[in-house]
């Protein structure tokens, strides 16, 4: 019967096109979920970025609760027996302010005191030369160099991370501090990067001097910041420890109950803030011991 065979092939054309739709359906939206899980995957990874180039503080070098070039992340560096007979300083970007590399032969037998003149007052800090011989030997360079002078300290934290970060030469004595997102401010390095040391069991209590960094062990450049009360729940073991303050931590902790005046923050969070009261940096003086 022709009309029942014709009828019969017009049903079965008619079922394969629905099949083939179907699954080009299926398809177009395996595509469309495997799309979405790639941009949460991504903006995830983003967010994360941008959390480690605050703290050190991409934008700047810090310890992060997020110090900027922020602590989060737990670097790792090469153990280096201490004291380090020999310094790598690896040069990179443009310097906040212009100075010359550092010797790669450090003076690891000597005992430094240096005494950070402020607005405020000194802030006198044993140097760890013979657990932290590179970052000292660096510490030492840029303070002779005057690098740190006529500088303030431009951010703050006071919950969870307690901590004054300074050593950004962008941030200059008279400059008005904004946290705004797009401001140098936070981001300023020597010109030059080192390897962290002195990280095994690492600790924060209140007094020490350690250096931020942008979340690599090996991103160290001239930002450093005082804890002004133990930390070290706060902080992992990712920020050199270097010096530790014999007197003047007071300053710092007067300065902090005051809090900051603007806050900085990457994705919504809280990333501390400048300094209600000014800490300006008048000089970095050192004093062989």
């Amino acid at each position: 019967m022709p009309g029942k065979n014709e009828r019969q092939r017009k049903l079965a054309r008619e079922k394969h096109r629905r099949q083939q739709e179907l699954r080009a359906a299926r398809r177009r939206q395996q595509r469309k979920r495997g799309a979405i899980a790639l941009s949460l995957v991504l903006g995830a990874a983003l967010i994360a970025s941008l959390l480690l180039a605050f703290l050190s503080g991409g934008s700047s070098k810090h310890p992060s609760a997020s110090a900027s070039k922020s602590p989060s992340a737990t670097p790792s560096a090469t153990t280096v027996a201490e004291p380090a007979h020999h310094c790598t300083y690896t040069k990179t970007g443009t310097a906040a302010r212009a100075v010359s590399l550092p010797s790669a032969t450090p003076n690891y037998t000597a005992s430094y005191i240096a005494t950070v003149n402020t607005n405020l007052g000194k802030i006198v800090v044993n140097l760890e030369n013979s657990k932290a011989t590179c970052t000292v030997n660096s510490f030492v360079h840029l303070a002779e160099a005057g690098y740190f002078n006529n500088t303030q300290c431009h951010r703050m934290l006071t919950t969870g991370i307690y901590v004054l970060q300074c050593g950004d030469p962008y941030a200059t004595a008279t400059t008005k501090l904004t946290c705004s997102s797009t401001s140098k401010i936070g981001t300023g390095t020597p010109g030059y990067e080192f390897a962290s040391e002195n990280l095994t069991d690492a600790k924060y209590p209140a007094g020490t001097l350690a250096m931020a960094n942008e979340g690599t062990a090996d991103s160290n450049g001239s930002q450093f910041f005082i804890v002004y009360k133990d930390s070290t729940s706060g902080l992992g073991p990712s920020y050199t420890p270097f010096g530790t303050v014999s007197s003047g931590l007071g300053i710092v902790q007067n300065v902090a109950k005051d809090g900051y005046s603007c806050q900085y923050t990457v994705s919504g969070q809280s990333e501390g803030g400048a300094p209600k009261e000014k800490v300006i940096i008048d000089s970095v003086t050192i004093k062989e011991a």
